[in-house]
C-alpha cells in the first residue's frame, strides 16, 4: 500500500499476553489478550467506537514473517473525531481495555453454559457403559516375573 500519514497500521501481535515487550508487545499486561486474531481485534475496535478502519487478511508482519495475522488500519483522523484519542498508545490501549473486557464476558458466559451443561453429561456419562470391540487386546510379549532368585 502507498504511504499515508494519516493511517496507523495495528497487529494483532502487539496485545498477545503471552510475549513480552521485546518479542512484540505494544501494550501493557492488563490491555493484553489471550490468543489475539485480526477478528476480535476489529471487533473490539468496533466497540470502542472505531468507525473508519480497514481489515487486511493475510499479512505478515515484518519480523515474524511465518504468522500470517493480518492487520487493521486505523485513520488518526477518524480516531481523534470519534474516541478522542490522538496517539497510536492510546488508541491500542483503549482496543486492548476493551477487547480483554469482552473475552473476559465471552469466558464467563461459556462456563455459565458449560456448568448447566456440565451436570447432565456427568449423569448421562455415567449411566452409559463402555461399548467394547469384537478385537481382542494383543499383550505385550514382555512379563513381569513375580519372583527373582537370589544368588
Amino acid at each position: 500500500m502507498d504511504h499515508n500519514p494519516d493511517r496507523l497500521c495495528i497487529w494483532p501481535s502487539y496485545f498477545d499476553i503471552k510475549s513480552s515487550r521485546r518479542a512484540g508487545r505494544r501494550v501493557p499486561k492488563d490491555s493484553s489478550v489471550l490468543k489475539p486474531n485480526l477478528e476480535g481485534l476489529f471487533l473490539a475496535s468496533r466497540e470502542v467506537g472505531l468507525r473508519k478502519i480497514k481489515r487486511e487478511e493475510r499479512v505478515a508482519h515484518p519480523s515474524r514473517p511465518f504468522a500470517k495475522e493480518g492487520r487493521l488500519w486505523v485513520s488518526k483522523k477518524g480516531a481523534k473525531e470519534s474516541i478522542g484519542a490522538s496517539s497510536k498508545e492510546e488508541i491500542m490501549q483503549l482496543i486492548g481495555a476493551t477487547w480483554k473486557d469482552m473475552q473476559r464476558k465471552q469466558r464467563a458466559a461459556e462456563q455459565d453454559t458449560s456448568r448447566s451443561k456440565g451436570s447432565k453429561q456427568k449423569k448421562s456419562s455415567k449411566s452409559k457403559s463402555p461399548q467394547s470391540s469384537g478385537f481382542k487386546k494383543k499383550s505385550s510379549g514382555f512379563k513381569k516375573r513375580s519372583s527373582f532368585k537370589k544368588r
